[in-house]
C-alpha cells in the first residue's frame, strides 16, 4: 500500500465546514417549517439566519480558493470513461472488479462525479441560496423605508427554498453511501481527514530500457530477450 496526498487543508476544512452548516440549516429550517419543535420559531429562524450568512461566505472563499488555485479545473466534465464508470457503480463494485479510474492530486473526481458536483455547485446550491436570500428580504424594509423585495410571490419562493432543501438532502444521502465504495467502507472519509488516499501497490506498466524510462513493457520484454541472445551467441 502506498499513500497518495490527494486532498489539501483548505479543500478538508472547506468540505466539512459546509456539511455541517447545510445539516444545521436542515435542521433549523424543518424547524422554521413547524416540521420539529426543539429550539423554538424564533431561536431556529435566527441560527437559520446566522448558519445561511456563513454558508455564504465559506462559498465565496471556496471560490476564490478554487480559482487561484487551479482546483475548478477538477470540475471539467469529461466522457472518457463514463460509460465504464456508470458501469462499475450498477455492476462492477457489486462484483470486487477494480475502479475504472485512478484518484490522483490532478485528478480527484472520476467523470460522473465531475459531473454530478458540476451540477451541485451551478444549480443546486444557486437555487437554494438565491431562493434563500430572496426569503430572508421579501418585503424587508431599507433604512428609506422602501420595500426592498415585493414582486416574486413569497409562495414561489418558498417552493423552490424547499425543493433545493430537500435536493439537498438527497444529495448527501447519496454522497455518504457512495463513500462507502471505497477501498473499504471508511476509506474515503479516512481520506478527506487526513487528506491522504491509500493505494494498492501496482506492477509498473513501463520501465525504463537502455536507462530511458517510460518504454512500454513489450519493449522491455523484446530488449530482454535480444540481450540474453546476443549472451548466449557471445558463450558460444
Amino acid at each position: 500500500m502506498k499513500k497518495v496526498y490527494v486532498y489539501k487543508g483548505f479543500e478538508r476544512f472547506w468540505h466539512w465546514s459546509q456539511a455541517g452548516l447545510i445539516l444545521f440549516l436542515a435542521f433549523t429550517g424543518f424547524e422554521v417549517h413547524g416540521s420539529i419543535h426543539v429550539l423554538g420559531f424564533e431561536h431556529a429562524a435566527l441560527f437559520h439566519r446566522v448558519a445561511s450568512w456563513m454558508l455564504i461566505g465559506l462559498i465565496i472563499f471556496a471560490i476564490f480558493w478554487h480559482v487561484v488555485t487551479g482546483e475548478w479545473r477538477q470540475y471539467i466534465p469529461t466522457t472518457q470513461k463514463l460509460a465504464e464508470q456508470i458501469r462499475f457503480y450498477a455492476v462492477g463494485m457489486f462484483r470486487g472488479e477494480p475502479h475504472p479510474t485512478k484518484k490522483t492530486g490532478l485528478q480527484k473526481l472520476n467523470p460522473l462525479q465531475r459531473l454530478t458536483y458540476l451540477g451541485f455547485k451551478l444549480v443546486l446550491i444557486p437555487v437554494t441560496v438565491i431562493s434563500g436570500i430572496i426569503y430572508m428580504f421579501h418585503k424587508s424594509i431599507d433604512k428609506n423605508d422602501l420595500v426592498v423585495i415585493s414582486d416574486i410571490p413569497l409562495e414561489s419562493v418558498a417552493f423552490w427554498h424547499t425543493l433545493g432543501a430537500f435536493l439537498l438532502m438527497v444529495f448527501l444521502v447519496v454522497h455518504v453511501y457512495m463513500t462507502t465504495t471505497g477501498r473499504t467502507i471508511t476509506s474515503n472519509i479516512e481520506a478527506m481527514v487526513t487528506g491522504y488516499e491509500c493505494e494498492e501497490e501496482e506492477e509498473a506498466a513501463e520501465e525504463p530500457v537502455g536507462g530511458v524510462a517510460g518504454a512500454p513493457a513489450a519493449e522491455v520484454a523484446e530488449a530482454a530477450e535480444k540481450k540474453a541472445g546476443e549472451e548466449t551467441g557471445e558463450k558460444a
